[in-house]
């Protein structure tokens, strides 16, 4: 489950069993709490959905003490990946400091295609030094793998991964959403989102996703999620074939929950 669609697991307990699938990558966790963007945060249209939810989510604090023990006692069998986000490079060695130590975790998703308010709001993937020192901080509070979540809105998505991979990050998660806008309906001045913007996911993502992955996988070798459009086990195989070592299902499992198992359960009929 890819990140920000299956909350912290909890939210799709009796819904979705994350035991019958590889694992979860939770919702974005930052030092501090977020109350995120106004509503409306989501809208669907023709083909896809828009959102700025604004990552809101409780703090670190909170998410250690709450959510992360409903995660030891429940995902016996599904990976726990922790998506980081924050406002300056070293809130994500924050975040990680006070996660580390559960064993729960496997690794961490660093989502580095937010704003550096640091750096009058250009987003981190998009400067190599802060990048590099971004993950060099987070690196240094942990040995558990980082993985670097890139925008495929960056310049050179494959060297933004080479410059990651060279810093420490162990892993690339591709893609994130892309920007839109959509107006109210019928169509007026009146923006459907509460924010204006926001990141378009679903279907439209499919090819976009997979070619970011073929990038990085021939310019750094090193292990992709491949996320964005996944709607079947076809789909799927698209990434896999690309070169991802993982995919990550989220827009089409709040359409349908039933998609994300059923695409696991044939897949483990495979043989």
């Amino acid at each position: 489950m890819a990140a920000g669609t299956a909350g912290f697991g909890r939210e799709i307990e009796g819904v979705i069993d994350i035991n019958l699938l590889g694992g979860i990558i939770t919702k974005a966790v930052s030092p501090n709490p977020r109350v995120g963007n106004p509503s409306p945060r989501v809208a669907e249209f023709h083909g896809g959905m828009i959102n700025s939810v604004g990552l809101a989510n409780p703090g670190v604090q909170v998410v250690a003490e709450r959510e992360i023990p409903w995660l030891e006692d429940y995902a016996h069998h599904a990976r726990v990946i922790v998506n980081v986000v924050g406002d300056e490079p070293g809130d994500y060695a924050k975040v990680i400091a006070q996660l580390e130590g559960y064993d729960v975790i496997s690794a961490f998703e660093l989502n580095v295609s937010c704003p550096n308010t640091a750096k009058g709001g250009e987003e981190f993937g998009a400067n190599d030094a802060v990048l590099t020192e971004l993950i060099a901080r987070a690196k240094g509070v942990t040995a558990k793998p980082l993985i670097a979540k890139l925008a495929p809105t960056l310049p050179s998505i494959e060297r933004t991964a080479s410059v990651a991979i060279a810093a420490g990050a162990r892993g690339i998660s591709l893609v994130n959403t892309i920007p839109g806008f959509l107006y109210a309906d019928p169509p007026n001045e009146r923006p459907r989102l509460g924010r204006g913007r926001g990141g378009i996911s679903g279907p439209p993502l499919l090819p976009v996703g997979i070619l970011a992955v073929r990038k990085v996988v021939r310019a750094t070798g090193a292990p992709v999620i491949g996320i964005g459009g996944i709607r079947s086990y076809d789909d799927m195989r698209q990434y896999l074939a690309a070169g991802a070592s993982l995919v990550a299902i989220g827009t089409a499992a709040l359409a349908n929950p039933r998609i994300p198992e059923t695409i696991a359960r044939r897949w483990g009929a495979r043989g």
